[in-house]
């Protein structure tokens, strides 16, 4: 076998990135991959092409082509399997087969080339090797680093020791009403040692506490700049003092702290009349199938800005088919709830509170039936001779929910390397301190309810669970909806806004 060059083209015959084993001009190679699509023929499933002087094996990869230039007299039972190993190897490196990931690969791509060829003709390795000698491992390496970071450390902690012994210098110097003595190495006269002393603490302090508005240090005069802490340190002994004494104290720092918080994180688009609907679950499956348990909490949260609009009743739409049992808040009508699926409150001259969340309506649902699992889970770990070949399938089967950010976290064996994968819908990311393997899909809905991962590791089929799933939706699963709010005086309609969340406490395959 002698391959002259690997290639990855697109429809048209454009190379994107070009691995020539053999002496190739670039005008030839152009020319060769310009020819290439012409020379096809439609009516035919072939994966090999012919000309007078060499032969194309290439294999489709969606828009693209992965092709193979070799010569007449090759093996082509070879270039097929090297065509396949080349096929496999991309998906390593390129998380889409699209021309700007490829190009953005390219070098690791030809790093990778060259460990499957060399001077035209195939090396013996699999992908596992490939990775690892294009990774280049160096257990050397690791321990140097480890090293260099312990004496970086060792040296910053000697310096800030040192700054604190000159600061104290400084400082007795002062107290006892003489100036700062001069330290060698460090400058001629007292005040030189004095502004070193001083200009080396302030450098620390601002490298462990970043300032937020710089402060300019005086030369001379008076040194209360480095007393500034000493006030907070009696408010702070007086504070414990009132403590120890039963009294209930609430640090300010702390209320200023959730105040921001809430301040920082609106909610988008938020009327006078805002709800938020949440939805958590907490789900157990067995590996074998099964539905364990599956629990969810929903609730209603009301907060009305303006006071004008704090004597409302809020219409909900019910849909719902599984059977959730709903409870309503103990202020709240509950006869008026059951036969109008209208929430307002006992006494309607009483108002809602103002500024804050209130519950006004919970559900909740159990249930061991398959049927209701939202998104199901399918992991099938199989022994080989080189390890464990794992498959594993997701199908979302409430095909009304649109599921965002899934993680689908798959536990690894350690000390094992990392896993090579086969086929996969969507991306990974492989965790080598954790030993986990994380599925990451943007978006399960209906256009998108299957798909699936092929890995292979060495280990053991109970190595790989539980697994765990992770998800937030802008859809609840249990089809209750505020539809519209109404003043109690005169019944006219109120705009409101509403922010509907469904979270994941608890999804695990056992």
């Amino acid at each position: 076998m002698v391959l002259l060059a690997a290639a990855v083209c697109t429809k048209a015959g454009k190379a994107i990135v070009s691995r020539q084993f053999v002496e190739m001009s670039r005008t030839r190679i152009e020319g060769l991959l310009a020819a290439f699509p012409k020379l096809m023929n439609t009516g035919k499933q072939h994966t090999f092409v012919e000309t007078e002087s060499v032969r194309y094996v290439y294999q489709p990869m969606e828009k693209l082509y992965m092709v193979l230039i070799t010569t007449k007299n090759s093996n082509i039972l070879e270039d097929l399997e090297t065509l396949r190993l080349f096929s496999r190897v991309i998906p390593e490196y390129c998380r889409a087969l699209e021309e700007n990931e490829i190009s953005e690969h390219c070098f690791d791509l030809i790093f990778a080339f060259d460990e499957i060829v060399a001077l035209g003709y195939r090396e013996n390795v699999n992908l596992a090797q490939i990775r690892t000698f294009t990774e280049m491992d160096s257990h050397e390496e690791k321990v140097f680093r480890a090293v260099r970071e312990t004496q970086e450390r060792e040296a910053k902690a000697e310096m800030r020791r040192k700054a604190k012994e000159l600061q104290q210098a400084r400082r007795d110097a002062e107290r006892r009403g003489t100036k700062a003595p001069g330290f060698g190495g460090f400058g001629s006269s007292a005040m030189s040692g004095g502004s070193t002393a001083a200009m080396i603490t302030e450098t620390i302090i601002e490298t462990e506490r970043p300032k937020v508005t710089p402060t300019p240090t005086r030369p001379s005069g008076s040194n209360k700049a480095l007393k500034l802490g000493a006030k907070g340190k009696e408010v702070d002994n007086f504070v414990d003092k009132l403590n120890s004494e039963g009294e209930n104290i609430v640090t300010l720092v702390g209320k200023r702290s959730s105040e921001a918080a809430t301040v920082l994180a609106p909610p988008i688009n938020m009327e006078s009349v805002h709800m938020k609907i949440e939805e958590k679950i907490s789900l157990t499956c067995g590996r074998d199938g099964g539905l364990q348990n599956m629990e969810l909490h929903g609730m209603i949260m009301l907060r009305i800005l303006d006071e004008k609009f704090s004597r409302i009743r809020i219409h909900v739409e019910n849909e719902d088919k599984k059977g959730v049992q709903l409870q309503t808040h103990p202020n709240v009508d509950k006869k008026l709830f059951t036969a109008e699926s209208l929430i307002g409150l006992k006494n309607p001259e009483k108002s809602f509170p103002i500024n804050s969340d209130v519950g006004v309506l919970k559900w909740r649902l159990q249930t061991t039936e398959e049927s209701f699992i939202p998104l199901t889970i399918n992991c099938w770990p199989s022994e080989s001779g080189s390890g464990c070949d794992v498959n594993i399938e997701y199908e979302l089967q409430e095909e009304n929910l649109e599921l965002n950010d899934v993680v689908i976290t798959i536990p690894l064996p350690s000390n094992v390397g990392a896993p090579v994968i086969g086929e996969i819908d969507g991306e990974y990311r492989h965790d080598s301190r954790r030993n986990i393997l994380e599925w990451c899909l943007p978006v399960i809905d209906a256009k998108n309810k299957s798909g699936s991962l092929e890995f292979s590791i060495n280990g053991q089929p109970n190595d790989f669970f539980p697994v765990h799933v992770s998800f937030v939706s802008k859809k609840n699963y249990c089809n209750i909806q505020v539809t519209k709010v109404t003043q109690v005086d005169g019944n006219s309609p109120v705009r409101f806004s509403t922010e509907t969340t469904f979270l994941v406490d608890k999804y695990e395959i056992l």
